[in-house]
């Protein structure tokens, strides 16, 4: 994998580190809606990462010289776990909102 597709991860890696610090949480508790626009931003992040994957993916199997196996391996992995991600945040979501409506009011 090239020097640079490591350090856009890493780059990518450290930008989810600093918006899971308390001072990031802190200012998306003050913003009314913001979770429905960060979940959309989300769930168009791994759109996007997954028609990036399988054009990576497609490209390989064409036989294109710039694709190496390494980089689609590694950006198919990112995809899918982004994917996971953003499964489980939805699940734990439903969860939590099934466990409001059936609290006793």
């Amino acid at each position: 994998m090239s020097d640079v597709a490591i350090n856009q991860v890493l780059a990518q890696m450290r930008t989810m580190q600093a918006m899971a610090s308390p001072q990031s949480t802190e200012k998306l508790a003050e913003t009314p809606g913001n979770f429905s626009n960060l979940m959309q931003d989300s769930i168009r992040e791994v759109n996007a990462a997954m028609q990036e994957s399988r054009a990576m993916t497609t490209s390989f199997e064409m036989g294109d010289p710039s694709v190496s196996l390494a980089e689609v391996m590694v950006n198919s992995q990112k995809a899918g776990l982004q994917f996971q991600a953003v499964a489980e945040i939805r699940n734990r979501v439903l969860s939590a909102y099934k466990e409001v409506m059936n609290m006793p009011v």
